[in-house]
């Protein structure tokens, strides 16, 4: 092995699986920061003639010292372009060192290399806390997905930047609703990935336009379920002779009353009980999703679940607030808990946000400007959509307002 700097490993191999006229290609691969890139060196040799250890031609026919020349001065090139980047004091890796050595323009990127960049950069906010997991799961599938779609539409592996055109984002969309099978907000959550991988991309100066961002996402509201105060109040007084049955359906009481997701209730520590201006205790924390600061007040019932689980064993060897379980358990133990209490609705944990958001407080007159601060969303768009009025709400609504003109016709009759 030969070391040309503190982080550049070069080798040269033969390579077996090409050959040419009994002969095998001989590659060069260097390594930097334990990433590393094979190379032809365009040379040939038998497999008796090559020195494993010394990585050159045995013997001192023209041909051997011909073909070691070339080998020493590729090893010399890549130490010189090694050294060059080092100098400018740009960034050194062996993708970058290769396009160097090769003389590609660093600036024509292709597709999958913008999103590996994306996904990386992506990797290390997740790891610093500033975005979740899950959404770097969805740019990881995003990628995996454009993959296939471009080797069916395309029939190539992969595309360069410069030649990607508006059409794509259509195509990908009539590829991820029938190839796929998937169905049309899925289909969008993906091609925003893209305009966001593409947006990046000419941010980086690799494009001069984003090609698809024009395109608009549209998306279809879904049905949103949610759980009537009766419904709640069952579940909140059933007797369950299982322990671990009693603890999900506190956690899930916990979060109609909170309005907080599965992670952010995951997350939750004895130190995000805080007390509010006005002396009570609430919850002070940053969603996980968006990292916007939530601060919750704790309702009674939120409160009383607290403080059952205050010295309970596994919450105090954790630090965590509550005894929450995996997503996965969590949600099945859902679905035998409202079996158990005749609940004909699929119980989630995405559900008792949304309890939160119409039940617990747009039906007892909360304005919705105090629930988009409540639910920590950045705009109250997200809210209007998020929430949707019932039709209980309206009937309650359209009683006061019967009422109201009731009155009015009384006190006009009495004038008259």
């Amino acid at each position: 092995m030969s070391k040309g700097s503190l982080n550049l490993f070069i080798r040269f191999r033969l390579y077996r699986k090409y050959s040419k006229n009994g002969k095998f290609a001989i590659y060069v691969r260097f390594t930097i920061n334990q990433k590393r890139v094979e190379l032809s060196t365009n040379e040939y040799v038998a497999a008796i003639a090559w020195d494993v250890e010394g990585q050159f031609v045995k013997g001192k026919t023209q041909e051997a010292q011909t073909i070691n020349r070339r080998l020493a001065l590729i090893k010399g090139e890549l130490h010189k372009k090694y050294l060059q980047l080092e100098a400018l004091g740009k960034p050194v890796t062996a993708e970058i060192l290769k396009n160097l050595y090769l003389g590609v323009d660093e600036n024509r990127k292709s597709l999958q290399e913008a999103i590996d960049i994306y996904y990386d950069r992506f990797a290390e906010k997740v790891a610093s806390g500033q975005k979740s997991k899950h959404s770097l799961k969805c740019v990881h599938t995003t990628r995996e997905k454009l993959k296939v779609f471009t080797k069916q539409q395309y029939k190539v592996t992969d595309l360069q930047l410069k030649e990607i055109k508006p059409a794509i984002a259509g195509d990908f969309e009539h590829f991820l609703v029938t190839h796929e099978k998937g169905c049309n907000n899925t289909a969008m959550k993906y091609i925003r990935i893209l305009k966001r991988v593409l947006k990046f991309a000419v941010d980086q100066g690799w494009l001069e336009t984003n090609p698809v961002g024009r395109f608009k996402c549209t998306y279809v509201e879904p049905s949103r379920e949610r759980l009537t105060m009766e419904e709640v109040m069952t579940l909140y007084h059933k007797e369950f002779a299982v322990e671990r049955l009693a603890e999900v359906r506190d956690v899930f009481i916990f979060s109609c009353y909170t309005g907080f997701a599965y992670q952010d209730v995951y997350n939750l520590t004895p130190n995000n009980i805080v007390t509010g201006i006005d002396g009570e205790k609430w919850i002070a924390t940053d969603r996980r999703k968006t990292g916007t600061p939530e601060r919750v007040p704790l309702l009674p019932i939120a409160l009383e679940i607290v403080e059952k689980y205050k010295n309970h064993l596994w919450c105090r060897s954790k630090n965590r607030l509550l005894p929450v379980n995996t997503n996965q358990c969590y949600n099945g133990y859902l679905k035998e808990i409202a079996e158990l209490c005749g609940i004909k609705k699929y119980l989630t944990t995405h559900m008792a946000r949304h309890t939160f958001a119409t039940t617990i407080l747009l039906e007892q007159d909360v304005p919705i400007e105090t629930v988009s601060q409540l639910l920590g969303h950045r705009s109250i768009r997200t809210t209007q959509i998020y929430a949707k009025v019932s039709q209980k709400k309206v009937s309650q609504n359209m009683k006061v307002l019967k009422e109201k003109l009731a009155g009015m016709n009384e006190v006009k009759e009495g004038k008259g």
